[in-house]
């Protein structure tokens, strides 16, 4: 459901002055007394308009929404007015939450952007609709922008992996001030090779993040995206830890993660994290929409909570 489609007007946003859930008190964009907070990402419930997201993503438990901005144009941001998103910003406060940041960059629309192409002027382009991700991020109140996309980043035209690396490193560097000014962090999430052959390590993506050397580049680690590592996860987040400044979970299938269901090996990890003393964002993802958006968003908190019991 495009946001603009919208009449905003005529929408309404319910306030909550409590959490519907286990009793808890609401704050707006807090975690709750709880260990970690949490965010979903929107495309979860893109079936409904933009307040009743907030308010099913709010109501459910969660302390922020991860936009993928695909969902709420039809051409590109550019077309989210300035009073659109000043109006965003509210439905969240009035639902309790506040923005993670963005994900899904470049995945369509707008189509045909490459960040890693060969072509200069198509590079540049991209490089552009990231700026004006970074103001959209920014005027949303958004703290980080996932870099996944893998359609729009792998090698093409016989570009070979290390000059599609490098043409990513520079098309962040162009930006990373931008973002900085913005108060936003970009993240270089890694993805398996199966998705795409540029950055599918944590290794990797660091290795960027240090080449560029400014603080708002950094890195993440999501569940999912770990079929290239070799090391246990729990030793990765270790060992990477200084960049890794969100978290993406769900099944490594890709789908929800059930309180009657959950993976051993997500224990340690969180045990991890919170021995760390971790405070950014823990953010839901999935790819299997089938179970609905708000069923996803209810169980997935369920099941957080659950995990946190276990800790």
């Amino acid at each position: 459901m495009q946001y603009n489609r919208r009449d905003f007007i005529q929408r309404t946003a319910a306030a909550l002055s409590t959490l519907a859930i286990s009793g808890i008190p609401m704050s707006c964009g807090g975690n709750r007394g709880r260990i970690f907070k949490y965010a979903l990402c929107n495309e979860i419930v893109q079936e409904f308009s933009w307040p009743e997201q907030c308010e099913i993503i709010g109501s459910a438990g969660y302390d922020g929404v991860e936009v993928a901005s695909f969902t709420l144009v039809k051409e590109g941001v550019q077309e989210i007015t300035g009073d659109t998103r000043k109006q965003m910003v509210k439905d969240m406060k009035n639902a309790g939450i506040v923005c993670a940041g963005l994900h899904w960059l470049f995945t369509p629309p707008p189509h045909g952007l490459h960040f890693t192409t060969s072509n200069k002027e198509l590079r540049q382009k991209s490089i552009n609709y990231l700026d004006q991700l970074i103001d959209f991020c920014g005027d949303l109140g958004g703290e980080v922008m996932v870099f996944g996309s893998p359609g729009q980043r792998g090698t093409t035209g016989g570009v070979t992996v290390r000059e599609a690396t490098d043409y990513f490193a520079d098309g962040l560097a162009q930006v990373a001030d931008h973002a900085k000014d913005r108060k936003v962090t970009i993240l270089i999430e890694s993805l398996p090779l199966s998705s795409t052959d540029v950055v599918n390590t944590l290794e990797e993506a660091v290795e960027i993040v240090n080449k560029i050397g400014h603080p708002s580049i950094s890195s993440m680690f999501d569940f999912h995206n770990t079929l290239d590592e070799t090391e246990p996860w729990t030793d990765l987040i270790k060992k990477y830890y200084d960049n890794i400044k969100h978290i993406h979970v769900q099944n490594m299938d890709g789908t929800l993660i059930r309180t009657d269901a959950i993976p051993g090996d997500f224990i340690p990890v969180f045990q991890t994290l919170r021995d760390l003393n971790y405070k950014k964002w823990v953010s839901l993802e999935v790819f299997d929409f089938s179970p609905g958006g708000k069923f996803i968003a209810e169980e997935s908190m369920k099941t957080f909570l659950e995990i946190e019991k276990r800790l």
